[in-house]
This record gives structure tokens, sequence and C-alpha cells, in this order.
């Protein structure tokens, strides 16, 4: 079985900002694979389904990003899943707007909701897609950046991109990170 986290913060009004691109795919994911999301449990939402042959949770941590950890530890230990199958997706501001990258472990890169999830799990060997939002403009504030939203630009290529994350997920649980990796990386 495989946990598969986005990360996002709960509010309406952090809807569709950079900073919650993990919950839009998630979201993604539960249309795609017919998983209802609705299920509030260990500080989330959850639903549980089937992806690419494969027992999922879903779930949107709904602590807010920074607490990201105080969500995910106890649903993978109430499933008593290793953190080798806690997938987590969330924004990168070093990759360009919609590109992807797969990883099957690494530090938090600066990035608070994973810093959450490694204090609160005691590691970082856990697999993560990062999903590019593209780097802030100069002299402005990272927080309001990560909090605003994506251009109507930005917008118009992020269907296809977010349907492309959603296929590497699905080759993530059914054939691995590795395979994910040499599919979707680059």
């Amino acid at each position: 079985m495989y946990i598969i986290v986005g990360l996002g913060n709960p509010e309406i009004k952090y809807d569709k900002t950079r900073h919650n691109i993990g919950f839009r795919i998630i979201d993604a994911l539960a249309d795609k694979y017919g998983i209802d999301i609705s299920e509030r449990k260990h500080k989330g939402l959850l639903g549980k389904g089937m992806i690419g042959g494969q027992k999922v949770i879903l779930v949107k941590p709904m602590t807010y990003m920074n607490l990201s950890g105080e969500c995910v530890a106890p649903v993978m230990n109430y499933y008593k899943e290793s953190p080798e199958n806690v997938i987590v997706l969330f924004d990168d501001i070093s990759l360009d707007v919609g590109k992807i990258r797969i990883r099957k472990k690494g530090s938090a890169g600066g990035h608070n909701g994973i810093k959450s999830i490694i204090a609160h799990l005691g590691t970082q060997d856990f697999p993560r897609l990062k999903f590019g939002v593209g780097d802030k403009p100069a002299k402005m504030d990272l927080a309001d950046y990560v909090l605003g939203r994506f251009s109507k630009d930005e917008e118009e290529i992020l269907g296809d991109c977010v349907d492309k994350a959603c296929d590497a997920v699905s080759v993530m649980v059914s054939e691995g990170a590795d395979a994910a990796m040499n599919r979707f990386n680059g």
C-alpha cells in the first residue's frame, strides 16, 4: 500500500495558490481514479482507492503547510507503512512552472512542509514528487510568492502538467520510483 500526500494549506483562500499544488495533484488523482477524499482522520482528509493496481490512501493534511508532519506521521503509523511507501507531492520554486522531478529521498531543501515531515518521521528517506511553480521575482517576499496564484498564462499549461504528475504517481506506485524517475525526470 502507498500513502500519497499532497501538501498545501486548508483554507479556501489558499486554493489554487502555488503552495497548494500538492492539494491540486491529489484532487486530480482522486478525480482520475474515483477516490473520495472526505474521511477526516489524523488531522487530515483521507481517501482510499486503487492506482496502478496498488492500494493507496490519498492524504491532504489540514494542519497548514509548516505542520504537515503532524498529519503524515500518524497516518503512516496507523496504517503501519514504512517511509519508503509514503509519496509526498509538493511545490518547488527551483523548477520552472509545470516541470516535475521525482526523488527517492533527500533533504528539505528549505521547504517547511518537508522539514516538518522529516522531523516527525525521523528520516528523509521517503519518495517525493516536486512540482515546479517557478522562481520568485527579485525583491519579492518568498511567502507572498508561494501564497500567490499562478498567472493566466501559467494556468493554461497547468492542466496538462498536473495530468503528467498524476501519470508519474501512477508509475511510482505500480513500477517504482526508479522507473518514474527514468520516465519523468529531465
